[in-house]
């Protein structure tokens, strides 16, 4: 290994100087920030918020300080057709309930995991893995299903948000400190091998613990409640006595099991026309979910007949990337780092997910797209949940080439995909480890 040494310095400074431009390039990158200096405004110009296939809306919604994407993204799939069946414009289901069911069943899986790692060091990579991150508040679309299944769902009226499900890095600071001393716990008792009762024990009363953090951070979750709201018409809606599993079925009536997910990661290691599966999840218990690798012009299509047909789509992506926040705004070549720093900084989406440089980081929904004569997509419509005051309305537009480079994951109804397709989904899925880029 070789240091840096003084003649080396001597020399960056040296060929710096060499181009007057460079200071002046420094200057404005120093001045203005690194995005301001490096924003392309030709992109901008073409990402004008007009669709020709648009679904009908109501105002977004607000995750605040919190990893909740995904789980806003799948409550708002079906609180836009529970709008358009019972003419409820701005209706809003609650985060936060199901939030409350994810941490708690998220507990019990970390325990359960590390009963059946207790045999390994702790410097094996899963149990590292498991341990550096016990109970976060990120998930995926499949995380989203476990929970409406065996929960339910209630309106945000019955179970609002609080300071910590809006700010969610208070609680997940105790509850992580808590998690990792069960798990010295959990483990040495595991090693002994101990009556499965004996465990059982053990986890079920630091799962009792887990729930109070949770009641105290989040509230009770009712196990019934009276519904009473009116709709646009002020027609009154009005029930007693339902439970969230009855809630759900009547007025979400959104069948779960006809929505696959539709994978994009082309790797080397990833085959397309193959299915695949996370080994993390949320519940124990809980059906494997898996994704079919497919191109990223099939991912367009998919979307793009769903849209037609007057369905959202949600879609996992990477939202850091090319993204100008204030103005709404997704674009690939928005901000130009290559010409601003004379490098080359890129990479094709496969290698960028085998390098760590890409990831799914967050989870938005589609409610529109213009196309052309031909019916290729010009730009889509996304809403996202972080709330009415940027974009328009909340609302981001999203370019083609930005869909291409940076979303991974789309859902769509099962009779959408082709008889090839299908049949490609019933396969066995392989299990991706849970440090794959896609996790």
């Amino acid at each position: 290994m070789q240091a840096i040494t003084e003649t080396q310095i001597k020399k960056f400074q040296a060929e710096f100087r060499k181009q007057k431009t460079h200071q002046v390039i420094a200057n404005a990158v120093q001045t203005n920030g690194i995005n301001q200096a490096a924003q392309n405004l030709a992109v901008q110009s073409q990402l004008e918020p007009t669709f020709s296939v648009e679904i009908k809306t109501g105002k977004v919604s607000n995750q605040k300080q919190s990893g909740r994407c995904w789980l806003f993204a799948a409550l708002t799939l079906l609180r836009t057709q529970c709008a358009a069946e019972y003419g409820l414009k701005d209706f809003e289901l609650s985060q936060n309930y199901l939030s409350f069911y994810d941490r708690l069943e998220k507990a019990n899986w970390f325990y359960q995991r590390l009963v059946q790692t207790a045999h390994l060091p702790l410097t094996d990579r899963t149990v590292a893995q498991l341990l550096a991150d016990p109970d976060g508040d990120g998930g995926q679309w499949s995380y989203a299903v476990n929970l409406i299944k065996k929960y339910g769902v209630v309106p945000k009226s019955v179970m609002p948000e609080t300071y910590n499900s809006e700010h969610t890095q208070e609680f997940s600071t105790v509850l992580k400190a808590k998690l990792r001393k069960d798990a010295k716990d959990i483990r040495n008792l595991a090693k002994q091998n101990p009556a499965v009762s004996t465990l059982n024990d053990l986890i079920t009363a630091k799962l009792a613990e887990v729930y109070r953090i949770c009641v105290y951070a989040f509230g009770q979750p009712p196990r019934h409640f009276d519904l009473e709201l009116r709709n646009d018409q002020q027609q009154l809606i009005q029930e007693r006595g339902l439970t969230p599993q009855e809630f759900a079925q009547k007025y979400c009536s959104f069948n779960l099991d006809d929505w696959v997910g539709i994978l994009n990661a082309p790797q080397d290691n990833k085959e397309l026309g193959r299915t695949y599966c996370l080994e993390n999840t949320n519940m124990v218990g809980a059906k494997t979910a898996k994704d079919l690798n497919l191109p990223i012009q099939r991912l367009e299509q998919l979307a793009i007949q769903q849209l037609q047909a007057g369905q959202p789509v949600w879609f996992g992506n990477d939202v850091l990337e090319q993204l100008n926040r204030q103005k709404g705004l997704l674009a690939s070549g928005l901000y130009d780092y290559n010409s601003l720093f004379g490098i080359d900084l890129d990479l094709d989406k496969g290698l960028r997910l085998d390098y760590g440089q890409a990831a799914m980081s967050h989870a938005m929904v589609l409610t529109g797209v213009d196309l052309d004569k031909q019916g290729q997509p010009l730009k889509w419509k996304v809403e996202n949940s972080w709330g009415d005051k940027i974009g328009t309305k909340g609302y981001f537009v999203m370019s083609v080439q930005w869909f291409r480079d940076y979303v991974y994951e789309v859902i769509i109804k099962k009779s959408y995909l082709s008889e090839q397709e299908q049949q490609q989904f019933a396969q066995d899925p392989l299990v991706l480890p849970s440090w794959d880029a896609i996790n």
